[in-house]
């Protein structure tokens, strides 16, 4: 019989008594959110608007961790940055337990997904992001890890070449992989930047826009990093819109914070970790249940063709000159 997930235990009547001991009072309606690495429920209340659940994956953070997380959004929070932080219980307390699972509890916060390719909405995203920076640098996380070669490329590459990457493919893919790593750790030795904390994982689904202005939700992923690990993943399409877009979310960054223009030079270095980092964060959960059925493309032949050649066009694009300001 299969070892049970740490998740099997997360009934729908254990998420209610979790959020029912917190004092308050829910009307039973429950309904999951769009997160796997964690689990995330909208909670309905009796009285007053819905709460938002998220319940960690057991033995991913330690407490210390999570805990400097939630220092960092009341950091942000408290200079008036728009992120959601988690809420406090009646001693002070932002992290809970309940049969075992830690937990927060966060204000359900409406709105929708940015529009990355308006260039007006670029310079609110990079002015937002150099106010968080300009917090973030102030000190370091002492108990987060940082975003560096090891844990995102070479941890990730070993686990899928020795587990998952099928035979007639592993020679290419290691040879490639070799490569692309090299590469990358000479353009960060020959780069200088200074790590500072940073939200770390700032794709669309993270920020919701409402009116005129967005916040910034889910800080899990906050670590040490090079501030440009912050703006790249607004970017996307042919090099003059990415050169557009890097271009205007630098003059709003600016404005709150100074932007070193030597990081570009890691913007595919560092596209190239997250990509090799995804494949293996996929292949380390893939007996979580919610993976092989959100995901069931995934560790097929066609997958890992496919990201083969993407990580071949990142090995072309990693050795172009480096995107450069207007």
């Amino acid at each position: 019989m299969p070892n049970p997930h740490p998740y099997d235990r997360l009934t729908p009547e254990l998420v209610i008594d979790a959020v029912e001991s917190t004092g308050r009072l829910t009307d039973l309606r429950i309904f999951p959110l769009n997160s796997y690495e964690n689990r995330v429920y909208q909670v309905g209340m009796d009285e007053g608007d819905p709460v938002i659940v998220k319940f960690y994956r057991p033995e991913r953070w330690t407490e210390a961790q999570i805990l400097e997380e939630h220092e960092f959004s009341y950091e942000l929070f408290d200079a008036e940055i728009p992120v959601v932080p988690p809420l406090k219980n009646e001693a002070g307390k932002t992290l809970l337990d309940y049969e075992g699972y830690q937990f927060s509890v966060y204000q359900r916060k409406g709105g929708h997904a940015p529009e990355l390719d308006d260039l007006d909405n670029l310079l609110i995203l990079g002015r937002l992001t150099g106010r968080i920076h300009a917090i973030g640098a102030q000190k370091d996380f002492q108990h987060r890890p940082t975003l560096d070669i090891e844990s995102f490329g070479e941890n990730s590459f070993q686990l899928i070449s020795e587990k998952f990457i099928p035979s007639d493919l592993r020679t290419a893919y290691v040879s490639l992989c070799e490569d692309l790593l090299k590469t990358i750790k000479q353009q960060f030795s020959q780069t200088t930047f200074t790590n500072i904390r940073v939200h770390g994982d700032c794709h669309s689904g993270n920020i919701l826009w409402r009116g005129e202005s967005p916040h910034f939700v889910d800080l899990d992923d906050s670590r040490m990093a090079p501030a440009i690990q912050d703006l790249w993943m607004f970017m996307s399409g042919d090099r003059p819109n990415q050169t557009a877009q890097i271009s205007e979310l630098v003059e709003g960054y600016n404005e709150f914070f100074d932007f070193d223009p030597r990081q570009l030079h890691l913007i595919e270095a560092l596209r190239t970790l997250r990509i090799i980092h995804y494949s293996a964060w996929l292949a380390r959960r893939w007996e979580d249940p919610a993976f092989p059925h959100n995901f069931p493309w995934f560790n097929t032949q066609r997958y890992w063709s496919d990201h083969i050649l993407e990580l071949r066009e990142q090995f072309a694009l990693i050795n172009e000159p480096s995107l450069q300001l207007f």
